[in-house]
């Protein structure tokens, strides 16, 4: 004899589905939906293609984002996935000064950059982290990394935390500190982290990042030389930011992308000589592919999840970490 449950229909011999057992599937339902992974199994195994763009930028924005779609182009022809743009792309870098007209150099969000950028990243069907000066309001400014999904949709923004304060590096005048935290995206291809420029430095915010899961960190950065300086630390001073970066890959084991800007910028008594020397890290600290330090290029890197998980089994780090022991860091100083 064939049942009919509460809901309707016949389900098969002597079968009743009670409330109780609604009830349960419900539960059920919600507990999977709870749980679900962060990102598609397929893609979090699947390997994909980084594109960094290294660039010179002019003082017209029109003419440095034209130039930007025109190598975000060049790399998904030569079959990036995710790509990625130097830090501020749209102008010089006019943080060498304090001077309140750069301000006018801003824009919302969304606004022009966001058009551009979601319009190319749906037609192209590639992943984009592209840089701003955002105006989020009158008086508060951010130095932001924003996200498009290979749909165009922007997925989301990170605001640079990490804000300096040096010679020809006045950040503080025009960024206010991000407020959003460190954040993971999820791609069609992979599960990425901004981070920005100064933030390189900061092995707290690559440890968050790769908490979070993320098996790339993207850098877009503009730093450079002081040319009175270059002679006597600038080999030292290439070295140590190269080698930081490495470090983050390797004590996380997670894929680091960094993309820098180049050629000079400025007056000669107090310009900046961008390094340009974009690279890729795999999640070892091998340095995949690396640009030079004087002219445009575009690197192609495939990365493989795989070799995060075979990195992590041999080296594992994540597993041995005392967070019960790690309460002071969290101090200026221990006194």
């Amino acid at each position: 004899m064939w049942g009919r449950g509460e809901t309707g229909g016949d389900w098969g011999p002597n079968y009743t589905i009670t409330s109780e057992i609604v009830q349960l599937v419900a539960v059920s339902a919600l507990s999977a939906l709870q749980f679900k992974p962060r990102y598609n199994k397929d893609v979090q195994r699947s390997k994909f293609r980084i594109g960094l763009i290294q660039m010179a930028c002019s003082a017209d924005p029109n003419e440095n984002l034209a130039k930007a779609e025109s190598r975000i182009r060049e790399a998904a022809g030569r079959g990036a996935q995710i790509v990625c743009l130097p830090e501020l792309f749209r102008s010089q870098y006019f943080c060498r000064e304090e001077d309140a007209k750069f301000f006018d150099l801003a824009e919302p969000v969304p606004g022009p950059t966001v058009e551009s950028l979601s319009r190319l990243a749906r037609e192209l069907a590639v992943v984009i982290i592209g840089s701003i000066f955002e105006r989020r309001a009158a008086g508060v400014y951010h130095n932001t990394a924003l996200v498009f999904d290979a749909d165009g949709l922007l997925l989301g923004m990170y605001r640079k935390m990490h804000i300096p304060d040096d010679p020809l590096y006045f950040e503080k005048y025009y960024f206010t500190p991000g407020d959003l935290g460190f954040r993971c995206f999820d791609t069609r291809y992979g599960r990425i982290a901004p981070l920005v420029c100064w933030d390189q430095w900061y092995p707290e915010a690559a440890r968050l990042a790769a908490l979070g899961g993320a098996q790339v960190l993207f850098y877009p950065t503009a730093i450079g030389w002081h040319p009175a300086e270059k002679q006597e630390v600038g080999a030292a001073q290439h070295d140590a930011w190269r080698t930081i970066q490495r470090g983050h890959a390797i004590a996380n084991g997670l894929y680091v992308a960094a993309a820098n800007r180049v050629g000079y910028e400025g007056p000669p008594e107090r310009g900046l000589e961008f390094w340009g020397a974009s690279f890729v890290a795999d999640p070892f600290g091998q340095v995949l592919a690396e640009a030079g330090h004087e002219k445009e290029e575009t690197l192609i890197v495939e990365c493989d999840p795989r070799r995060i998980e075979e990195v992590r089994r041999d080296w594992p780090f994540l597993r041995d970490r005392r967070i019960d022991a790690y309460q002071p860091i969290l101090n200026r100083l221990i006194d």
